[in-house]
This record gives structure tokens, C-alpha cells and sequence, in this order.
């Protein structure tokens, strides 16, 4: 194969994993949440199988899928982005991130308060957008950073764009970045920029930024690159794999905007992988347990997938999967949720059919790197012979 592309629709998990109840997580499954809303319309993905994918008997099954699919398991003991993105790409987490339920420890806010020069607000686990209509007013009066975080592993910084210039906010995060190692190595440190005011309330913005740990191992972006491939990072990939394994990257300012550069990159003669993160889905829907929003969101993707595809060659191959779930029907929290996740095959050389499902995300780097005629000596076991 010439080219893949391979989506991670975020946050778009297919049910609860046999683990889930560890994490804090009962009857979750965000898929079939969105399949309760009427503004859910997915006739390509469904063609191509997804619902005939293990334990998705909610969307209606095609008697002659186009594609092949399966269900994925996630091997690392997490639920967050950064350790299901290093997943897909081949590397599995046995011990989880660090996380900081009670906020973050005196001994990595003193110094970070001396390297930016500025106080701290906050620390606490918090819905972003909570945060800033609790603390904006006070960052305002003050210029005290906002720091927060989740159950997930990371450290987010948040601060007015007219109060704050972006880059000193940024700064600030890379700052944060060098003191956020070893035991403390969350695995994103995330600039939270917003804009309005106390009376009308505020908003954040699409400037976001991540900061990532480095993968601790090759990946599958090293290996295309070190074949010298092309490896084309859409949206929050070159920021997750801190970037380290693209030739050329992209962000994107909402998922619309990832699908256009993507139609952009099919556009031209590239010889490897495209990989697109489409953020929207977990940051605007899952995590603000918006229902018909996620399903609207997916109805969207689905429809540009149609007028995609037939652009697309004969030596092209496409994979959609996700890296976690964001149950937008689960009211216990606003975080992520322990998932299985989808996956489709899709291309004109593809042969369909059930997959079954796979122990480890990883399987996507053994296949990709397979398609690409890459060497790959990480995790995952190649389906590649199942599909072609």
C-alpha cells in the first residue's frame, strides 16, 4: 500500500471494558449513548460495519459490510489520550500516569510559581469550563495562573488571552513541562486560554496547546519516518507524540478544519502515513456530557467520509478508531471512560469482514507499518493478511 490514513475519532469508545469498574466507570459506552439521539445519521460507517462490530447490536447490522472491523482492547492501564495515542502507535503502558486527585504537590507548584513569576489558582481536579467562571475573575485581579486537572494525567494551565499573551502562557507550560518529569510526568501539560469577562461570562478558545511527555519507545511515526515515509500529523498528534516522529503537521481549529487538511493531504502524492486526531468529539461533547452534540459531530464525520473515500486510490487504505471513551451519558464525572474502541478498514483493496477482537490497540502500529512495508519490531500483531 502508498498511503494510509488512519483517523482517531477521540473519545469514541463502544462499551465498557471487563477492567472498566476499576477505573471508577459502570455501563459505559459512548457510542451507544449517541445512538440514542435523533441527531445520529453514520449510513457510510454502518456500510462498512460498525454495526456489525462485537457487542454494538444498537445501530443496526449491514448484511454485506464494505469493510472490514473489529473491536479493540486497550492493553495500558489507562484511559486518557496520550496513553491511548502511544497505544495505536505500538507502544503499551503497563503502569498508569501519574494522576492528582487532591491537586498538585507543593514541591512542583513552589518552583513553577519562581520560574513564571506568577501565583496559582485552583489546583484542583475541575471541568475546564467550570474552572474559569470560578476562578476568571480573581486571574483577572490578580494575574495568578489557573491550575488545574482531571482524572487523567495531566497539569493544565489557564489564563485570559487580553490579560496573558499567549506565548507567555505558553511559556508558562513549557516551563511546567521541564519540572513534570520522573515521578511527576503527568502526561500532558495543557495551555487553557479563554477570553470574556465576569458579566458575560467566559469562553475558551481554540488556541490550546499540549505539551507532551516524550514516548518512552519507539513508535510507529519513527519507524515510517526512519523508513523515510511520509508521516503527515493532523490536529493533536504532533502535540501528543511531543513532536517527535512527523515530517509535516497541521493543527486544526475544530473537526471541520481537520477534515479539510486531511482532504487537503489526500490531495497530494505522499508516500506513507496521514494520521488525524478529531478532538471535538471528547473536548466540546464527551467531557460536557453533551449527547446530541457527540452525535451530531458524528453525523458530520460520516458525511464527509462519503464525499471522501471516493477520492481516495487503489493503494490507499483508511482506519477510524478511537482512543478511549467520554460517555456523554455518564453523570458520575465529566472524564473519560474505560473503553473498547472501533475500528474500520476501509479501501478498494480491503477485503471485508469481522476481525473479532483484538487485545491491543497496538495491532493498528504492527498493520500500519505492515500496509507501508515499514520494519516494526514493537507491540501489536499485524492484521494486514487478514485484509488484503
Amino acid at each position: 500500500m502508498k498511503r494510509v490514513f488512519l483517523f482517531v475519532l477521540d473519545s469514541c469508545g463502544c462499551g465498557e471494558m471487563p477492567d472498566a469498574a476499576k477505573f471508577g466507570d459502570f455501563g459505559v459506552n459512548t457510542l451507544r449513548s449517541c445512538a440514542t439521539s435523533a441527531q445520529l445519521h453514520v449510513p457510510n460507517m454502518v456500510s462498512y460495519g460498525l454495526g456489525n462490530i462485537d457487542s454494538v447490536d444498537f445501530l443496526g447490522k449491514s448484511d454485506a459490510p464494505k469493510g472490514a472491523f473489529a473491536r479493540l482492547k486497550e492493553a495500558s492501564m489507562g484511559k486518557d489520550t496520550t496513553i491511548g495515542h502511544w497505544e495505536i502507535a505500538g507502544i503499551i503502558s503497563p503502569n498508569p500516569l501519574p494522576t492528582y486527585p487532591d491537586g498538585f504537590p507543593e514541591e512542583i507548584l513552589k518552583p513553577f510559581r519562581e520560574a513564571t513569576g506568577r501565583g496559582v489558582l485552583a489546583n484542583a481536579p475541575w471541568s475546564g469550563t467550570e474552572v474559569i467562571n470560578k476562578y476568571g475573575a480573581e486571574h483577572m485581579r490578580t494575574g495568578a495562573l489557573i491550575v488545574y486537572t482531571s482524572a487523567d494525567s495531566v497539569f493544565q494551565v489557564a489564563a485570559h488571552e487580553e490579560w496573558i499573551p499567549l506565548q507567555e502562557l505558553y511559556d508558562a507550560c513549557r516551563k511546567a513541562r521541564k519540572l513534570l518529569q520522573g515521578k511527576y510526568g503527568v502526561g500532558r501539560v495543557i495551555a487553557r486560554p479563554y477570553v470574556g469577562d465576569a458579566e458575560h461570562g467566559f469562553k475558551r478558545t481554540a488556541n490550546r496547546h499540549d505539551f507532551s511527555l516524550e514516548p518512552p519507545k519507539q513508535t510507529m511515526l519513527d519507524a515510517v519516518k526512519a523508513a523515510g515515509l511520509d508521516c503527515l500529523a493532523v490536529g493533536k498528534i504532533h502535540d501528543i507524540f511531543a513532536g517527535r516522529g512527523d515530517t509535516e503537521y497541521v493543527f486544526n481549529k475544530s473537526n471541520a478544519d481537520g477534515m479539510a487538511h486531511t482532504t487537503d493531504y489526500a490531495a497530494r502524492d505522499f508516500h506513507g502515513l496521514c494520521f488525524v486526531n478529531l478532538v471535538d468529539f471528547d473536548m466540546l461533547y464527551g467531557h460536557r456530557r453533551d449527547i446530541d452534540g457527540y452525535a451530531a459531530a458524528l453525523t458530520e464525520f460520516d458525511r464527509w467520509l462519503g464525499t471522501f473515500l471516493p477520492t481516495l486510490g487503489e493503494d490507499d487504505v483508511v482506519m477510524i478508531t478511537a482512543d478511549h471513551g467520554c460517555d456523554p451519558s455518564y453523570t458520575a464525572t465529566t472524564d473519560h471512560t474505560r473503553e473498547y474502541v472501533p475500528l474500520l478498514v476501509l479501501g478498494k483493496g480491503v477485503k471485508p469482514g469481522n476481525l473479532g477482537t483484538k487485545i491491543t490497540f497496538a495491532d493498528i502500529a504492527a498493520t500500519v507499518t505492515d500496509l507501508l512495508g515499514v520494519h516494526w519490531d514493537g507491540a501489536g500483531t499485524s492484521f494486514a493478511g487478514e485484509i488484503l
